[in-house]
């Protein structure tokens, strides 16, 4: 008994030295692996996206940007220009803005693309969108010409004849046949991007070309999701990334964060109609979001214990184009002596209008009725008489 008891003094004194040994060597891993990193916190953000954080450490990490290119840079040598269409042909990337299908595409020069405002949303409401932001996009051909550089995207406006699209054959007194039934030269489905320089192409790398195209396309990222949430601003964001609805958000927004509504109401209150997207159903927690012109101006939220909150200010502001202001844009760009029906001298101003506001009808020429044969007319019977 003696033995054992000291045989269990020895092991009992031997583990709490061991133990304190093994608590020095952890700590000294931690302290050797530097500080735990800690989550920042954003507090201008909206208190419900906050309120379920997402990680982005999941996310790539952006691309180091290239060095700017050299004021005095020579022209590109034809062996980069082999290189850059080696690189971009039949490149997916995503796109950051909107594309007008057809042959009105874009223009990017000095980082600012046009058209935009009033006028992009013209061409979008009449050939329609060839790609929204967000979209993935291949790159289908690559030209370099004098100050610009030609990208066609999705196809491009024009679908490019392939070598067996030239032959034809004809037989004996017959007419020449076609080889390929696609003779249509045009591509609804595709657009074109123009990058233009001050006078020339100069000399760049491939990213340094990325890096140009920024304001436009997106080279890094890697899905759809990724790539529209990395057009808006930080507070949408994190909104959308949380699948909160804010107040001032479009469709568009709405449907990233909430998905495709499974009802959707149409009514009217007064002389605005507007349309209202139902998420959820008893006894969950039902989201009523009410939409009119594309912006939301209502969130109503019924919580399963019977709680009704409803949000109305504004708590995201969109830049929107100011139709007004493209108006009168479109007032001042004209020229002084453009053509015009008014008198020298004479003010629009001075135009004569109808006091109710309705202009008046022109009067209508009298019927013509035909006359009956043998039947003289007015015309006539004065002429016998004399």
């Amino acid at each position: 008994m003696e033995r054992l008891r000291g045989a269990s003094f020895l092991l009992l004194s031997a583990s709490l030295v061991m133990v304190p040994a093994a608590h020095g060597q952890s700590s000294q891993g931690q302290s050797s692996q530097g500080p735990t990193p800690t989550a920042s916190t954003d507090k201008s953000q909206p208190q419900a996206a906050t309120a379920n954080p997402v990680s982005t450490a999941h996310l790539p990490p952006l691309a180091p940007g290239a060095p700017p290119i050299a004021g005095n840079a020579p022209h590109m040598s034809k062996q980069t220009r082999y290189e850059i269409i080696r690189d971009f042909e039949a490149q997916v990337v995503y796109a950051r803005t909107a594309f007008p299908m057809g042959t009105k595409g874009l223009t990017l020069k000095d980082g600012t693309s046009t058209p935009t405002g009033v006028e992009l949303q013209q061409a979008l409401a009449l050939w329609g969108p060839a790609i929204k932001p967000g979209d993935p996009a291949e790159i289908s051909y690559v030209q370099i010409k004098d100050n610009h550089i030609h990208f066609d995207i999705n196809g491009g406006p024009v679908h490019r004849r392939k070598w067996y699209d030239h032959i034809e054959v004809s037989g004996t007194g017959g007419a020449p046949v076609p080889l390929s039934n696609n003779q249509s030269p045009q591509n609804p489905h595709g657009t074109y991007l123009d990058l233009y320089f001050n006078k020339y192409v100069p000399e760049m790398s491939a990213q340094q070309l990325r890096d140009l195209l920024i304001p436009v396309l997106d080279f890094n990222a890697r899905n759809k999701e990724q790539a529209y949430l990395d057009t808006l601003p930080p507070k949408v964001k994190q909104a959308i990334e949380a699948h909160y609805v804010m107040v001032g958000m479009n469709t568009e927004m709405v449907l990233h964060a909430k998905g495709k509504p499974p009802k959707k109401v149409r009514e009217k209150d007064g002389d605005t109609e507007y349309e209202e997207w139902i998420y959820g159903e008893p006894p969950q927690d039902v989201d009523f979001v009410r939409i009119v012109n594309d912006e939301v101006i209502r969130v109503e939220t019924m919580k399963a214990g019977g709680q009704k909150i409803v949000r109305t200010q504004k708590e995201i502001i969109l830049d929107r184009p100011d139709e007004n202001k493209e108006a009168k844009k479109t007032d001042q760009d004209r020229p002084a002596n453009a053509p015009t029906l008014r008198r020298p001298g004479e003010d629009a101003g001075d135009v004569p209008k109808p006091v109710d506001g309705a202009s008046p009808v022109p009067p209508m020429p009298p019927p013509d009725f035909p006359s009956p044969p043998g039947n003289p007319g007015p015309g006539e019977i004065v002429a016998a008489r004399y």
